[in-house]
């Protein structure tokens, strides 16, 4: 299935921001639901330990994704772990909550942070989990470019696949969006409102959703990106996958030598 980079509503900045928080809540009740993560826990641990660091930057964060879960169990294997959430377009609400969650890993950036410009100064290992599809060739290349620039270690999780069965299984997911809403807290009668009575969040997820499959990046597509990186010779870069029950997540992991 060749890769296909049309637009995904979540990206536009003249989206509302409260039909986009919508979504990135689904997402991050979702994950957190179903504990996704604890598979990639021995890559984020070894990802921190090549950069000699305990702090993750998060990027991308959405609505922190399933860092409620995954923090729960990195910390027990990374004493001392922080992670920081940020987005281009920061989800406070969400944000704010994670902190209130566990005020002793999570902290956020309120102003937007662009990840394909991070600034030398923030230290950590770089993480990523289900936008790297967001960008299109050139920015994925700038993106991994500047981690480069940086000696920051990078870590990209997607648990969607550019293949038939995913496409299929991205069609039915306004299903999953009608059957979690009223279980997502905080309660919001908007959220009700603009899923049942204008259903324009299991829409936009449905779009997304599919959207994302078509633009999902390939082992092979991704080692193109790093091949020619400047100074890309003194990284050294792992994929693989793990699964959780009937999910399959991917994984690249980049690191100084």
């Amino acid at each position: 299935m060749k890769r296909i980079h049309l637009f995904e509503f979540e990206d536009l900045s003249w989206f509302p921001s409260f039909l986009r928080n919508y979504g990135t809540d689904f997402l991050q009740f979702m994950a957190n639901f179903f504990d996704i993560y604890p598979g990639i826990v021995p890559i984020l641990k070894k990802g921190l330990e090549k950069g000699e660091t305990l702090h993750i930057l998060d990027l991308a964060s959405g609505g922190g994704g399933g860092w409620k879960t995954l923090g729960g169990h990195l910390k027990k294997k990374v004493p001392g772990l922080r992670v920081t959430l940020s987005d281009f377009y920061p989800n406070l609400e969400a944000f704010k909550s994670m902190k209130g969650y566990d005020n002793e890993v999570f902290d956020y950036y309120s102003e937007s942070l662009n990840a394909l410009d991070v600034p030398k100064e923030i230290k950590g290992l770089r993480t990523q989990f289900l936008s790297f599809h967001h960008f299109k060739p050139k920015d994925a290349r700038h993106l991994l470019q500047n981690a480069v620039n940086s000696q920051a270690p990078i870590a990209i999780f997607e648990i969607q696949q550019r293949d038939l069965s995913h496409f299929i299984k991205a069609l039915f997911s306004p299903i999953s969006v009608l059957l979690t809403a009223p279980f997502i807290r905080p309660f919001k009668i908007g959220r009700m409102i603009f899923t049942y009575l204008i259903p324009l969040v299991p829409l936009f997820v449905w779009w997304d959703g599919v959207i994302s499959v078509l633009r999902t990046y390939t082992f092979d597509e991704i080692h193109q990106l790093t091949e020619n990186l400047e100074k890309g010779e003194a990284y050294k870069w792992e994929s693989g996958k793990t699964k959780k029950g009937p999910l399959t997540i991917t994984y690249t992991l980049g690191y100084p030598k």
